[in-house]
């Protein structure tokens, strides 16, 4: 990395805590300064899941009982590490809040404590020693350090004592994209509560800064940075092509912003650090992982390429590809005059490579689209190239369908459709992700589609309509002859 972004590039590997994330820090500074009498009634907490394993093991330690609340979508690796150290685990919800809400319910009916995944002071000072420990063995001032954020616990920890000691030195929270409730607050000048929140990066999935940390938060830290999935999945790759270390995507959130930051402001000589917070993943989700980590490191294109349907013309259209890698291709025969080809190659990071091979295609006459942006084709239609859709098809409406990945929400999607409409195409792939997603074609009459998005509201499942999606009309969409 450091030869890379040509500067000097430092990871701080909280990964190797005994559970692998740097949460066992804040809980068990908690737990040390609670009363015999509150420790024998036994602690609660809420949490995604690294919270839960390093209050496990405090309570593990101080002989006492734990009972932990976790979303339905914390990966089943975190749920059976809690378990392993002896706390009760109650999976409910789909969200930190809504587990958090069940909890403080807990506690009520039990007389149990709550321990705060991040909105408590001594939690707060706990997780600020990894902060210390940065201090004593860096042993010079940094010029940027970057701290993921979800509810803010670690990065008011970490900037309250860095910044005290190394005053010049850049705090940078790094927040991902669709669950940026820090960067929402300082915009806003107070807390304010995210109306959805993206799981990827489970351990970040939080809806509202905590109110102590944003109190720290807004007096110590310089700026905040936001990170895409495709830019998370590539920082895994480059922390495990340096350490051989699997980070999980809130662990490599921070390495993703120090990336954005000296490409955006072409810092070269600095010293910069990246925490890496967390190795907490599920297996089977490395498929996806891996499946977005040349996008994101912008090494992958995906584009869309019509050809004149002839004997000759795919070598004729390879060859102004030259030597690049295809790392995709697809293409089925739809009519004699052209052919749409569904394409994934290698590019150069960095510069003018792909703008250069996108003009030179357009200038041999090739129509061409980028469709390195395009969620539906990323996600479905890359895997379903295969022919469009037959003329007694009519009234075809295309939604993409995105909800929390748990036993039974495909049945219970399909169930809340009922049988008034035919679906007329389907796509459903499970690729290890914390949500699983849906590409649907539905024949609506023009007069039901009001009744048909009022089910899809009952349904209560994130939807977008794709109708007029380009991808979508190249490659499944009926033909106008």
């Amino acid at each position: 990395m450091s030869r890379r972004l040509d500067n000097r590039v430092w990871l701080k590997r909280e990964d190797l805590q005994p559970v692998f994330s740097f949460n066992v820090r804040g809980a068990y500074n908690k737990m040390s300064r609670l009363s015999e009498e509150q420790l024998a009634r036994g602690v609660v907490a809420a949490s995604a899941g690294n919270h839960a394993q390093g209050l496990a093991m405090a309570a593990q330690k101080m002989n006492a009982k734990a009972i932990i609340v976790m979303p339905c979508t914390t990966p089943l690796i975190k749920v059976e590490a809690v378990r392993s150290r002896g706390a009760r685990v109650v999976l409910h919800g789909d969200t930190f809040e809504e587990a958090a809400a069940h909890a403080a319910q807990l506690v009520e009916e039990k007389n149990m404590t709550y321990v705060h995944p991040f909105d408590d002071p001594d939690v707060i000072a706990g997780q600020g020693t990894v902060g210390m420990e940065i201090v004593r063995q860096h042993q010079q001032p940094l010029d940027a350090l970057f701290v993921p954020v979800g509810g803010g616990g670690l990065l008011a920890g970490v900037a309250a004592y860095v910044k005290y000691v190394w005053p010049k030195t850049r705090i940078i929270g790094v927040e991902p994209e669709d669950a940026a409730c820090l960067q929402l607050a300082l915009q806003r000048g107070r807390r304010a509560t995210l109306p959805e929140v993206g799981l990827f990066a489970d351990g970040c999935a939080v809806a509202q800064v905590g109110k102590e940390t944003f109190r720290v938060i807004r007096d110590t830290v310089d700026e905040v940075i936001t990170a895409s999935t495709d830019e998370m999945c590539a920082a895994i790759k480059d922390i495990f092509e340096d350490t051989r270390g699997i980070a999980e995507p809130a662990g490599a959130l921070a390495l993703a912003g120090l990336k954005k930051y000296v490409e955006r402001n072409a810092v070269s000589g600095q010293q910069l650090m990246a925490i890496v917070s967390g190795a907490n993943t599920n297996f089977d989700r490395l498929r996806y992982i891996s499946e977005r980590t040349e996008i994101g490191e912008h090494r992958e294109a995906v584009i869309s390429v019509t050809i004149p349907e002839q004997p000759g013309s795919f070598k004729r259209f390879c060859s102004v590809l030259g030597r690049r890698n295809i790392t995709e291709f697809n293409y089925r025969y739809a009519d004699a005059g052209s052919a749409q080809v569904f394409v994934g190659l290698s590019v150069i990071p960095g510069g003018d490579d792909f703008a250069d091979l996108l003009a030179d295609l357009q200038q041999r006459g090739y129509t061409t689209e980028d469709m390195t942006a395009n969620e539906v084709a990323k996600l479905h239609i890359r895997y379903m190239v295969g022919g469009h859709a037959p003329a007694v098809v009519e009234n075809e409406l295309v939604y993409r369908v995105e909800f929390p990945e748990r036993p039974g929400a495909l049945l219970s999607f399909l169930s809340g459709l009922g049988q008034r409409w035919n679906i007329s195409m389907f796509h459903y792939r499970n690729h290890g992700a914390a949500y699983g997603r849906i590409l649907v074609g539905v024949q609506v009459p023009a007069a039901e589609r009001r009744s048909f998005e009022q089910v899809l509201d009952e349904i209560n499942f994130r939807y977008w309509e794709e109708t007029d999606n380009r991808a979508y009309q190249l490659y499944l969409g009926k033909r106008d002859n």
